[in-house]
């Protein structure tokens, strides 16, 4: 007999984790893989912090520490601890009790408890994210059964922002409309608005009444400072108005696997935030119960810890300043060989990601000839590179912009 799920047909690679499987199976020894979202030293392997060892080591060492499960919105004091590091020390939304933070799995169980509360709570089901933006947004929003329309971010002639035609989707969004914001290192394009035009676009979504909805992944990976990464965030909650924050330690924390993230919804008043938080939990229990423990309880330790804290960032800047190093490297290896075309973008962009303007076709080849692999709309991984891969994948571009389609 045939089983019940015969006509279950076999479902695609997923176009970012698909990448890996690929590089996985290739024999060469020069293969290369800039898909992946994930940290790389200069010897291309993965990083665990010191102070995560350090943090981790005392954990351990705690012998009355227990397996115990969390409440539903999970460690307290992480969700304070994390609320103050994307707001501020000094933020009055913290000390007026007006966030309401739950502990996720991640910055994607963040997107997706936030979308399931808006789903449930808000009158307005659409949400705005901009174009392109990280391929799993759009399912994680559609899957929690809002509508996800797009708004215009990246001009492919100057590889930079199209700040007019984000104004003026945004501009046209209907009131109320719900708006998709990463708050710093832009995935996949690298692109982020300066400071000037960030004001710009929080007064045309006050005036109009959207409601933003930030995705924090990269905060102190991008500039290297935690403030700086967070500034955007911050002049949203400084005008008094409601927010909601997705926040994730997998990048700056390098906690990638420990799925350790917040969601935090800033409120006009205290007696809001606490009906909030109370239906965070309802959302939240048939979904998970509860978080793990052993991850949060890390990033805790690190940041309540005023020595601990400052060897994370020192930690952090290191990894950020290689990122940018390795831009400038690939930058300076494509102008050595004058290959075709403005690659000034590569430094001008920033975080993980660079989107080089490569096309499908481009990208195809440089697997075939060269065996680098990335995503089919040339998004790179800087983090994936290292001064000894540069040349390999400087020659890789010049010969696919001269030879290939």
């Amino acid at each position: 007999m045939d089983s019940v799920f015969a006509a279950i047909v076999q479902a695609p690679e997923d176009p970012i984790l698909g990448v890996t499987v690929a590089y996985n199976k290739d024999q060469s020894p020069v293969k290369l893989n800039l898909g992946v979202g994930a940290y790389r030293t200069e010897e291309g392997k993965p990083l665990v912090l010191n102070v995560v060892r350090k943090a981790e080591q005392l954990l351990v060492n705690d012998q009355s520490r227990v397996k115990e499960y969390l409440p539903i919105l999970g460690l307290a004091e992480f969700n304070k601890l994390s609320a103050k590091l994307i707001l501020g020390d000094d933020s009055p939304a913290i000390q007026e009790n007006r966030v309401a933070t739950a502990q996720c799995l991640s910055g994607t169980g963040s997107l997706r408890v936030g979308a399931e509360f808006l789903a449930k709570h808000y009158h307005e089901r659409t949400i705005y994210i901009p174009q392109p933006s990280w391929g799993n947004h759009l399912k994680v929003f559609t899957m929690a059964g809002l509508s996800v329309k797009t708004y215009s971010y990246y001009d492919p002639t100057t590889r930079g922002l199209n700040f007019q035609g984000l104004l003026e989707d945004l501009g046209a969004a209907p009131a109320g409309a719900i708006v998709l914001l990463h708050a710093c290192a832009h995935n996949p394009t690298g692109v982020d608005p300066t400071v000037e035009q960030w004001e710009q676009i929080r007064q045309l979504i006050r005036s109009k009444g959207l409601l933003p909805f930030f995705d924090s992944a990269y905060q102190g990976f991008a500039s290297g400072s935690l403030d700086a990464d967070a500034q955007p965030v911050r002049m949203f909650v400084a005008d008094g108005g409601e927010c909601f924050i997705a926040q994730s330690y997998a990048k700056n924390m390098g906690l990638y696997g420990e799925r350790v993230g917040a969601l935090s919804i800033v409120c006009k008043a205290a007696d809001v935030a606490g009906r909030v938080e109370s239906q965070l939990k309802l959302v939240i229990r048939p979904m998970y119960s509860n978080p793990p423990i052993h991850g949060a309880s890390i990033a805790s330790t690190i940041l309540k810890n005023s020595d601990m804290y400052n060897e994370w960032k020192i930690e952090l800047k290191a990894m950020a300043d290689r990122i940018i190093s390795m831009r400038k490297q690939l930058f300076d290896a494509l102008t050595a060989k004058g290959t075709p075309g403005d690659w000034s973008h590569i430094v001008k962009q920033i975080g993980m990601f660079t989107f080089t303007g490569l096309n499908s076709d481009q990208v195809a080849f440089m697997t075939k000839e060269y065996h680098i692999y990335m995503t089919s709309d040339g998004r790179i991984s800087m983090a994936g590179l290292s001064s000894s891969t540069v040349p390999h994948l400087a020659d890789a571009i010049h010969a696919a912009v001269t030879s290939a389609s």
